[in-house]
């Protein structure tokens, strides 16, 4: 079993607002001195946890990243026709296992990643609770688990600072995607018309606004540990190579979510590059610390992308010795590789 897989992809995005940051307009970042588009690793990890693709795969492995655990608790004892009160009392103390809660709220202050194990014991004890009518006990309320489950816990990890025992380290490691070539976030400029003006009296638009938009080819690099995965996962193999399988496959087709509904903006990877190694791993970002650009309209940026990438490749394994055991890649621009053979090849 190898030790490092890393995984390397080129994406082509037609307009759009992928990523935003708080006024709006898409996240950037400067590279080789030059303004790059960016997606951060949050969005990306977001949007792969609550795809369709990672949901349905691993169905019964999936976590609850929440503040609002004892709010299910409560509505779930109220169900069972427990005293609003008593439910309340107890759903914040059960909630507490998880997190510090909020003063007098049912919700606690942090995010806290619980497992499906976990949850399911919690909601055990809530049975328990309504069938007896009676408070939690002590000894009741050991409802974390260090026996994990959870895929996305196991690869992004957890920190409960409360129970720090029961952290998780992520398998994991995701860089933020950055554009190829440099980059100009431009504006467009919008109306809305209302339906029932005539136009007779007022003919100006019932809205205007702009939104920030750009274009690009985004590299990005994930790093796994499957040591470290299949360790989260409580040594089941099976369970970590299928998890490689379905993060493969999200970070192929799944784009995230940003403004999709005004860009439509789906696309898959136009090149993967799967590399499996003992070797320290590296990224290849500094291929295009140079911004990529195409000289005429006979250039394809991400073909050239695709160049630099493997010529880093060489010129990395030419200095260092070879960076990795294996590779396997698909190409949609040439029609090279099969996307089923490259997730055997990772998830092998």
């Amino acid at each position: 079993m190898s030790k490092f897989i890393q995984i390397h992809t080129l994406t082509s995005y037609a307009p759009a607002n992928l990523n935003r940051e708080e006024t709006g307009r898409p996240k950037t970042a400067k590279f080789g001195g030059f303004e790059r588009l960016r997606v951060s690793s949050q969005s990306s990890k977001r949007n792969w946890r609550v795809s369709d693709v990672f949901q349905t795969s691993l169905a019964e492995h999936i976590g609850t990243r929440t503040k609002k655990l004892g709010v299910e608790v409560f509505n779930y004892l109220t169900e069972k026709e427990v005293k609003e009160e008593d439910a309340r009392a107890w759903a914040i103390v059960i909630a507490g296992v998880f997190g510090k809660g909020k003063k007098d709220a049912l919700e606690i202050e942090q995010l806290a990643h619980i497992s499906p194990s976990e949850k399911a014991a919690v909601f055990a004890l809530a049975d328990q609770l309504a069938a007896e009518n009676r408070g939690p006990q002590k000894d009741e309320l050991q409802l974390l688990k260090a026996e994990n489950q959870a895929a996305d816990i196991a690869l992004f990890g957890r920190m409960l600072a409360s129970s720090p025992e029961f952290n998780v380290e992520a398998a994991c490691q995701v860089a933020h995607a950055i554009s190829v070539e440099n980059v100009t976030v431009e504006s467009d400029y919008f109306t809305a018309v209302d339906d029932l003006n005539a136009g007779k009296g007022d003919q100006g638009a019932a809205h205007i606004g702009d939104s920030g938009f750009a274009s690009a080819v985004l590299y990005n690099y994930i790093c796994i540990d499957k040591e470290q995965l299949v360790d989260n996962l409580s040594g089941d193999l099976e369970l970590a190579n299928k998890t490689i399988a379905s993060l493969l496959e999200c970070i192929a087709k799944i784009s995230p979510k940003g403004k999709q509904n005004s860009f439509a903006s789906h696309a898959y990877a136009s090149y993967i590059l799967v590399e499996k190694g003992e070797q320290q791993p590296r990224s290849l970002a500094s291929a295009f610390v140079s911004p990529v650009k195409a000289l005429d309209e006979s250039e394809n940026v991400t073909q050239i992308a695709v160049q630099r990438l493997e010529s880093q490749i060489e010129n990395f394994d030419s200095v260092y010795e070879p960076c990795a055991d294996s590779r396997q890649s698909i190409n949609v621009l040439t029609g090279e590789g099969n996307f089923k053979s490259l997730q055997a090849f990772a998830a092998d």
